[in-house]
């Protein structure tokens, strides 16, 4: 078996600097005409298509498109604006029945699915990398090790909101899909040297079928530095605090994190300033900020010490999953025989086959058929049982034999008394 791995690290020729896409930059499509002839010229191009989409995160509120990127054999390159033409329907009713050639996907799919974008089926190259064994799955890393190319690092971050956008921020955008239709092929030569072809489309297809992800429940525990905070009063206020921060960001449309951070709602949470002024000598809250913006956080402090006991959030989000792994060995010392034998398994299996575990099978899966196994315990119930979770017709095959194994451990027996 090729170890995609070993031939990535091997020494080689430099990398060659991908500096201009082949046809130039071409303009952005930001009105209705114009997007109209994108569309005829990618239906009437051949092969997949290489998508990509450029956000503002850390800039602007949400996940929306600020620039899609698509390059099809016969039709060349195109950079849409979504500002200028926010409903891409048009485009994506004409590339029905073409592959999608995605790094990434699950990334871009939701912002392009806003827009009205969505691939029947698909090709996901840093997957794909995963699968092979690379250990380095960015496109720059994937495109220098597999191709010989090396792109441009420079504008990924930037806020694509900015209009008009800088011609070096367009010709970076343009060489993002240049490539990646060779990354592709080159890619699936490579999963089909493997003898993993097969796993990688019924992943592909995995992410092209899959619903939109459901709302976040309780969103605000996700706040960083959250764990310092333990009394359930101090809780309400990270919530009231992340609530109202929300609220202004989306007003705003700015990057919540540009309003108030996260260090900040996690110290007035903990040191609970009693009004505007101690607030105000919080860190986070007195550098530039108005006097109308402290009274607004304080509002929201004031609102969770008004809270009565019923009322305040719990300490932790109510889940029905099994409990966390540290606790298993108190809760139910059996379980975490089966838990800890399943892991090894899947460790070993991984490591021999090449890829990352969690590509396997979800550790998530793992958890959930130790802690609750079923009563008959034989191959076919596991599998069907792996089935129900999710898991794809070829990690049921590799996995099943092992975790079915492992479902039998038992804690080992203490060391006699001397």
């Amino acid at each position: 078996m090729t170890d995609a791995r070993e031939t990535a690290t091997q020494a080689g020729p430099a990398p060659v600097p991908l500096l201009d896409p082949r046809e130039g930059i071409p303009p952005v499509t930001a009105s209705p005409e114009a997007l109209a002839d994108v569309v005829a010229a990618f239906a009437a191009g051949s092969g997949p298509v290489a998508v990509d989409a450029e956000r503002a995160s850390g800039y602007r509120y949400g996940q929306r498109a600020y620039l899609v990127q698509l390059r099809r054999a016969g039709a060349g390159t195109a950079l849409i604006d979504p500002t200028g033409c926010p409903d891409l329907s048009t485009l994506g009713d004409a590339l029905t029945g073409t592959e999608w050639v995605l790094h990434a996907a699950t990334q871009d799919l939701p912002c392009l699915s806003e827009i009205g974008m969505h691939p029947t089926s698909l090709f996901d190259t840093e997957l794909a990398g995963r699968l092979a064994g690379f250990a380095r799955v960015g496109l720059g890393a994937m495109v220098e090790n597999v191709l010989g190319f090396a792109l441009e690092k420079g504008h990924s971050a930037v806020d694509w909101s900015t209009r008009p956008l800088p011609d070096p921020w367009l010709r970076y955008a343009a060489l993002d899909v240049e490539l990646l239709v060779d990354l592709r092929d080159a890619l699936e030569e490579e999963l089909r040297t493997q003898g993993k072809l097969e796993w990688a489309l019924q992943e592909f297809a995995a992410i092209a079928a899959a619903p939109p992800a459901a709302p976040r429940v309780d969103p605000w525990r996700r706040t960083s530095g959250m764990h310092k905070v333990r009394r359930r009063r101090q809780i309400g206020v990270v919530r009231e605090l992340w609530l109202a921060r929300d609220r202004t960001a989306r007003e705003r449309d700015v990057s919540p994190g540009r309003v108030l951070s996260d260090a900040a709602i996690v110290t007035a949470a903990l040191e609970g300033p009693p009004n505007a002024h101690a607030l105000a000598a919080l860190p986070g809250f007195g550098h530039r900020m108005g006097r109308r913006q402290l009274d607004q956080w304080q509002s929201a402090i004031d609102r969770a010490r008004a809270l009565p006991e019923r009322e305040l959030p719990q300490p932790a989000a109510a889940y029905t999953g099994p409990p966390p792994p540290r606790a298993w060995a108190d809760k139910d010392p059996v379980a975490a025989a089966r838990l800890s034998a399943a892991r090894a398994a899947v460790s070993a299996l991984a490591e021999e086959l090449n890829l990352p575990q969690e590509n396997l099978i979800t550790p998530d899966t793992v958890r959930r058929l130790c802690w609750a196994p079923p009563a008959n315990a034989s191959e076919e119930v596991v599998a069907a049982q792996l089935a129900d979770m999710g898991a794809r017709p070829w990690q049921v095959e590799l996995t099943t034999p092992l975790l079915t194994v492992a479902l039998t451990a038992r804690p080992a027996d203490p060391p006699p008394d001397e």
